[in-house]
């Protein structure tokens, strides 16, 4: 029996991934630092989960002398603190709304009983600021569980944060299906032992999915008897 549906934040709810490039780029601003991240190198850089980790990552590659990079790797948690604000300012002043499918979606779950939860790297404040300005102010009753990146140790593609959403709704693996938008969400949620649909965007629709229980261009493409189906499927397989 399907029992819940997990979701991916940034790309598979809703494309926010170019509001966190806009918001990365206007910290670079205030921080002084000549950064700039253009769409195609922060395409490159997504592959790296966590946006702290991500600007670790980032400093690595710029071959500074030890004692600079020392210093801008130390300006990370603020820096990082800095984008979070910016980014939760845009979404305010601009809405970013749910990729298509995933209100109906969300609802019809609702509405036949199934649990929701959020299983995703990014903050919890970045989670509550894209769920307020989709679904009004928080608490969120819709998603029974959010599980969030500082909750646990490794981030995607470890299976960690599925793991913790698991725990926290106190099902199975076999009860329950994961929607990504990526290749690492994906290898989290099939490492954590569950049936994933991925519906790629923008940034990584050349990312081999050939893992996935079922890749989609939109979740307007599936319904719940559906889920339900793929799920007995992926089941009897094993």
């Amino acid at each position: 029996m399907l029992e819940a549906l997990i979701f991916d934040l940034d790309g598979t709810l809703a494309d926010t991934e170019e509001t966190h490039r806009q918001a990365f780029n206007a910290a670079f601003m205030k921080f002084e630092l000549g950064w700039d991240w253009d769409p195609r190198r922060y395409a490159q850089l997504l592959r790296i989960s966590g946006g702290k980790e991500r600007l670790v990552h980032y400093v690595e590659t710029l071959g500074l002398a030890p004692n600079e990079r020392a210093r801008i790797l130390e300006l990370v948690p603020a820096l990082h603190r800095t984008k979070t604000r910016i980014y939760t300012e845009l979404l305010e002043q601009g809405r970013r709304p749910f990729r298509p499918g995933v209100a109906k979606l969300l609802q019809a779950a609702s509405d036949a009983g199934l649990k929701l939860a959020i299983a995703s790297t990014t903050t919890s404040a970045n989670i509550d600021a894209l769920l307020r300005a989709n679904l009004g102010q928080a608490p969120h009753p819709a998603f029974s569980v959010i599980a969030c990146g500082d909750q646990v140790r490794a981030k995607k593609p470890a299976p960690d944060i599925y793991n913790l959403a698991l725990a926290s709704l106190r099902l199975s693996a076999p009860q329950c299906i994961a929607f990504e938008d990526s290749v690492n969400g994906l290898r989290s949620a099939r490492a954590a032992g569950l049936v994933t649909v991925v519906t790629p965007s923008r940034w990584n629709a050349d990312e081999d999915f050939s893992d996935a229980d079922r890749v989609l261009e939109s979740l307007e493409d599936i319904d719940l008897p559906a889920l339900g189906r793929l799920l007995g499927e992926a089941r009897a397989e094993t």
